[in-house]
This record gives C-alpha cells, sequence and structure tokens, in this order.
C-alpha cells in the first residue's frame, strides 16, 4: 500500500474535482493546484491548499501554457521512493514529493469537432502540461497514483477512506494503464485532426491508424462459432445508434442495418429500403413513407420475410401499421413517433434504432496479412454529366427511373443489375460472376412487371448479350458507366432493340 501524502489537482473537467479535493483534505492529504482548478478548490474551501507557483518559485506563464512545466514539480513525481539518491536529491533541493496527480486534458477533441475550427484554436487547445504529469506519474506508477477520469473519483475516494489514505499496488497499476491510455488517444485525437488540414497531401493517410473502443461483445459473428464485438468512437451511424426497443443487436444484423441507411441516405424525397444478405430486395421513394415501404416491400415480398428496414424520415403511425403485419428483424429510422413506437413495440423481438446520420469515413477492411482502405463512394450523378449514346433519347418519365435505379445499383453486390419503374425497384441481381446471369436473375426474380421498366447497370456491358436478354423482358431504358472495348457493340445493339442508353462515366463496383 502507498500512502498519499500530497496531491497535484489541475483539470480542466471540474465535474466533482471539490468533493474529491474535500475527501483528500480529511484524510491530511496537502494539495497543490494551478489555475482555474485552485480557484474552484479555494471558493470550496479546500485546505491545506498552495498553488504550484508556490512551490515552483515562478508565477504562471505566457497565458497559462507554463504552469506544472518545472523541475520542481517534475522531480516530485518522477523520485522513486525505494532509491535513496532520489531521496536526497529531493531533500537537498527541498522538493516536495507527490504521491497522486489529479489531471484531465484541454478538451481537444470537442473543438476539433468543429470543422471550421481555425487551426490557432486547435493549436490553443493541445495540452502541453497536463499529459506531461500524466506520463511522469504514470511511469512511476509504483508510487505514484494518476487520476485521469472524474468517473474513477468514488472508486478511489472510498478505497483511501478504508485504507488511511493509501492505495495498493493493484490500483497504482490499473490508474497507469489507464492514463498511458488517455495520453495516446489524445495525440491520436491531435495527429488525425491536424492532419485533415490542407495541405493534407494524399486522400489517404500514410499510416492507417484504427483505435476505437469495444461499443459491446455481440453473441456471435457471421455464424456461432465466431466470437464478434462492436467498435464505435461516437454516437453517429448504424454503429453509434440507440436502440430503443427488442433483443440484443446480432452481427448479421448490423451488417444489413448499415447497408441499408448507406442506401435510404441516397434520397432526399420519403424513402423506404429493405434489405436482405446486404441486398436491397425492395427500395422506393415516393410522397409519403407509408407509400414508399408498400412499395418497396412489394418488389420482393418473398425475399423480404425476416430482412431489415431503413427510412430517412421519422416513422409515423401509417408506416408503422404496415411494418407491423410482417416479420422484420430490425429497423433503422431517424426517429419514430409516439403512435409508431407504440405499435412497433407490441413486437418483441423487433429492434429499433434511431440513427444519427455520420460524416462520411475511411473506407477499411480487412485482409490476410493486412487492411485495405479507400475513400467512401459518394458520387451523386447529374443528368448533365450523363451521355446519351442511342439514337433514342430518354423520356421524361425513364430519365426519372434511370437516376434512381442508378441510385441502387450503387448499393448492390456486384455484378450488380437493377430494374426500376419511376421511383420503384422491381428487381434486382446481385453478386453473380457475369453481368448477363445478373440480367437473367434479376428477369427471373420479378414479381412485378418489366415491360417499359429501365435497367441500371453498376459497371460496363462487355458483351451485346446482357442488353439483349434485358430487352426480351420489355426493359426500355439503360444506364450504365460504358468503358467496355465492345461499347459501340452494346449501343448498335440498344438501337436495334429500340432501347435508349445513357453512359455516366462512373462505375460503382461494391464487393
Amino acid at each position: 500500500m502507498a500512502h498519499i501524502h500530497r496531491a497535484l489537482v489541475s483539470v480542466t473537467d471540474k465535474t466533482g474535482i471539490a468533493d474529491f479535493a474535500r475527501a483528500l483534505s480529511r484524510l491530511g492529504v496537502e494539495i497543490l493546484s494551478t489555475g482555474g482548478t485552485y480557484r474552484v478548490l479555494k471558493d470550496a474551501g479546500i485546505a491545506p491548499l498552495r498553488e504550484v507557483s508556490e512551490v515552483t518559485g515562478f508565477p504562471e506563464m505566457l497565458d497559462g501554457r507554463v504552469k506544472t512545466i518545472h523541475p520542481r514539480i517534475a522531480a516530485g513525481i518522477l523520485a522513486v521512493r525505494s532509491n535513496p539518491q532520489h531521496i536526497r536529491a529531493l531533500e537537498q533541493h527541498g522538493i516536495p514529493a507527490i504521491d497522486l496527480v489529479c489531471v484531465n486534458l484541454y478538451p481537444f477533441e470537442k473543438t476539433a469537432a468543429k470543422k471550421d475550427a481555425p487551426l490557432e484554436e486547435l493549436i490553443e487547445n493541445i495540452d502541453i502540461g497536463g499529459p506531461t504529469m500524466i506520463r511522469a506519474a504514470a511511469k512511476n506508477w509504483q508510487d505514484v497514483a494518476v487520476v485521469t477520469s472524474p468517473a474513477d473519483y468514488p472508486e478511489i475516494q472510498a478505497e483511501l477512506e478504508s485504507n488511511g489514505a493509501s492505495l495498493s499496488e493493484a490500483t497504482h497499476w490499473r490508474l497507469a494503464k489507464k492514463a498511458f491510455s488517455a495520453t495516446a488517444a489524445y495525440d491520436r485525437a491531435i495527429s488525425l485532426r491536424l492532419a485533415e488540414i490542407p495541405p493534407s497531401g494524399d486522400a489517404l493517410a500514410a499510416t492507417l491508424d484504427v483505435r476505437v473502443p469495444r461499443r459491446f461483445a455481440l453473441r456471435y459473428g457471421e455464424n456461432p462459432h465466431q466470437a464478434a464485438a462492436l467498435y464505435a468512437s461516437g454516437g453517429a451511424g448504424v454503429a453509434g445508434a440507440e436502440q430503443l426497443h427488442g433483443k440484443e443487436l446480432s452481427y448479421n444484423n448490423l451488417v444489413d442495418l448499415d447497408a441499408a441507411w448507406q442506401l435510404i441516405g441516397e434520397f432526399d424525397s420519403p424513402a423506404a429500403a429493405v434489405i436482405k444478405h446486404t441486398n436491397p430486395c425492395g427500395c422506393s421513394e415516393s410522397a409519403s413513407l407509408a407509400d414508399s415501404y408498400r412499395r418497396a416491400f412489394e418488389a420482393d415480398p418473398v425475399s423480404a420475410y425476416g430482412g431489415v428496414l431503413a427510412f430517412n424520415r421519422e416513422v409515423d403511425e401509417e408506416t408503422a401499421s404496415e411494418i407491423a403485419k410482417r416479420f422484420i428483424e430490425a429497423i433503422a429510422a431517424p426517429g419514430y413517433s409516439d403512435a409508431a413506437l407504440r405499435i412497433l413495440t407490441a413486437k418483441r423481438n423487433l429492434r429499433l434504432l434511431r440513427v444519427t446520420a455520420a460524416p462520411e469515413e475511411t473506407i477499411v477492411k480487412s485482409i490476410s496479412g493486412g487492411f485495405l482502405a479507400q475513400t467512401p463512394d459518394v458520387h451523386r450523378l447529374r443528368r448533365a454529366d450523363a451521355q446519351v449514346k442511342t439514337k433514342r433519347a430518354p423520356t421524361e418519365a425513364e430519365w426519372a427511373a434511370l437516376e434512381f435505379g442508378w441510385k441502387v445499383a450503387k448499393h448492390v453486390k456486384s455484378n450488380a443489375i437493377v430494374f426500376a419503374r419511376g421511383t420503384q425497384e422491381i428487381s434486382c441481381g446481385a453478386g453473380q460472376m457475369s453481368r448477363v446471369d445478373a440480367v437473367k436473375v434479376a428477369a427471373m426474380k420479378a414479381i412485378l412487371p418489366l415491360e417499359q421498366a429501365v435497367m441500371a447497370s453498376d459497371a460496363y456491358f462487355p458483351f451485346a448479350d446482357g442488353v439483349e436478354e434485358a430487352a426480351k423482358h420489355g426493359i426500355a431504358a439503360v444506364i450504365q458507366p460504358g468503358g467496355s472495348v465492345r461499347d459501340d457493340e452494346v449501343i448498335a445493339a440498344a438501337d436495334r432493340l429500340g432501347l435508349t442508353m445513357v453512359f455516366t462515366g462512373i462505375r460503382h463496383f461494391r464487393h
């Protein structure tokens, strides 16, 4: 057990600090403090209380940049109590030993969250003395306890009061590890935020830095024999969503919900998506959310059984009533009306997530021996950028359907084919090894009529067979990236069959 005689207390987050310092004082611990913390403790009547400047012999200076960075403070923390030379050095220079360091850091991450924060503001919110004191205390963990979070105050106070102002070696070691984790996270936040400021060079960082806390463990992964957990650094996106109801989320639920949430983010009007195994078996955009859901569901009600849903609007009573008619695993939406919640929470196992939009982030995927990273696919098609390649141009109705189908195709596993009419997905062929087979699968799965529907393809047609197969089923218009060495043959086939074809110049592979 290590007895606490003297504590350095200097915190940005003042939560609970007066009560914690008062408890230390009752135990006979002398408290050294700085700046705003000193004033808070003095106003609270904490004694004995000394300013750090009394120990160092120097005032706080340079607009508060220099307070605790001084040999008389550093030595008091770093002196190894079992080393006679260290103790003689403290005595020779009249340096008081510091047994507990209670420090938390300038709120850099709060400042960094402001995307328009100027560089000067970011720099001024980089703590120097705080990390120095924390690391010094953690390095000398056998002799010095380091407390970096207000959440630890009650437990530390209870142990001190139970042991006559002493803390166990196990507590010292636990706090030291937490301290190093805190400074590492702080430095990482600074590095990542400053890297965003131009000139930033490459679109992707030279070093992939992924350090995200575990939010909760999952029952298992894709299959019951695989362990799994969810990691999330904030409260946005599907990973940071608030679960309002239902049994615990599974790994596959989360993957599907994310696919659904990303898809409905493409649309401005009320939209609904039904996802099964990451692919949209139904999607629609309409004037009302309930109508969007009905139209999305009718595209493939067999596949929709046990799927997940996503909406880009608050779920209302009418939509909830429609949902309640069928078996659905989970729903992601920005909100739910009170009436909708009453209806949906009657289904005991239905998982309801309230999701807040997340900023676009680097996409990371693990492969054996390493990781792949890429910028997100945020491209949005502008009609003015598309090129009509056939003799016949699309009608206004065809244009609207082509634009809608193109948005959906972006979120279908490649090779991807989407049939659409208006702003309703009719069918899709997902994840096929050949593009013509993707067309055949989409036609085979179609329940709704295909006459005068349009076809969206995530990549070019290598041969004319895909377009010829689509024409057999009544498809009237095609949107695709173009870029094949046989583009002329494909365009000629479309002209011969009376189709209109649009090239986007953009590919949307999704592996």
